[in-house]
């Protein structure tokens, strides 16, 4: 089974403004409402390839409700911890001539509650998936993510991480199966700034010497590098189309790898299935169909 875990998940209130100007009223030519966080996008990514998964993470309030109703909507399993106080974030995307963004804080999570999450993480067996995507509310210990992966260290669970700086680098000792850094976070992880695919597989392998199996490291519109635990290097271009919404992209990438490599045991498949996911999402308004993403998949 897949295991997601979204520690501040969110309601993102998408609305869009022709001329959005400050100080005035504004008023919106069209609204929409998702549930929002990157372990739950990957949820709803791999419930639209057929790949079932369990949702992990807090919620809180009447917005909290929201997610665990659209959760059961989008096709995955919730297994969210209530937390006794605050509300679920509501994030404002604003897109207008430029795009904006408004996001929540989120409730506190107490350590009584941080602890039910450590006993449900405890059930996962040998052979599951566990996916650990985004930031950490200001309210957990900055190394939450060393601490759940050191209690499931000895335990052959495949975790992946989608997380920036320290937040990668501090659990790289223990392994990850699979790492996703885009090409600028990896270059702001070493203080470099990349220019090339050389540099880009140089720094990556890096991230392999400090204890990745797996890097996957995403460039946008010009596809990705794969650097496997094998120690090929695969390097993908994205297939052509028009840019509708990034958000999500990410993590719908790392929804397609696994499914990817769950079907076909193969790195270099894997990456294929990574790209025309991540590329379907970054073509629509919402997170990829897979008819969208097959479409993508037959042109590369």
């Amino acid at each position: 089974m897949i295991y997601t875990v979204t520690f501040n998940p969110a309601i993102d209130y998408v609305i869009k403004v022709d001329d959005l100007t400050l100080g005035k009223v504004n008023r919106t030519k069209r609204e929409d409402m998702y549930c929002g966080g990157k372990g739950i996008n990957v949820s709803n990514v791999l419930a639209n390839l057929g790949i079932d998964s369990v949702g992990f993470g807090f919620i809180a309030g009447f917005t909290g409700d929201a997610i665990e109703t659209g959760a059961k909507q989008l096709g995955f399993k919730p297994d969210f911890i209530r937390l006794r106080e605050g509300m679920t974030r509501i994030n404002v995307k604003i897109k207008s001539n430029e795009e904006s963004e408004i996001n929540g804080q989120g409730p506190d999570i107490h350590e009584d509650e941080l602890e039910m999450m450590y006993q449900k993480l405890d059930t996962l067996k040998d052979g599951d998936i566990l996916v650990l995507a985004g930031s950490i509310p200001n309210t957990l210990p900055e190394d939450v993510y060393e601490k759940i992966m050191e209690r499931l260290q000895d335990r052959k669970i495949q975790i992946v991480v989608d997380a920036t700086k320290d937040l990668l680098l501090n659990v790289l000792k223990y392994h990850p199966f699979l790492i996703k850094p885009n090409n600028h976070e990896l270059g702001e992880m070493f203080g470099v700034e990349l220019k090339n695919n050389e540099e880009i597989i140089e720094y990556g392998k890096k991230l392999q010497e400090k204890g990745a199996r797996n890097v996957l490291i995403s460039m946008a519109g010009d596809g990705a590098i794969l650097i496997t635990e094998e120690g090929d290097v695969h390097i993908s271009p994205c297939p052509k189309g028009e840019v509708k919404n990034s958000v999500g992209a990410g993590d719908s990438m790392v929804a397609g790898f696994l499914t990817g490599y769950l079907k076909a045991g193969d790195y270099k498949e894997a990456l294929k299935m990574g790209i025309a996911t991540g590329s379907a999402s970054a073509f629509s308004e919402d997170l990829a169909t897979k008819d969208k993403i097959m479409e993508l998949y037959e042109q590369l």
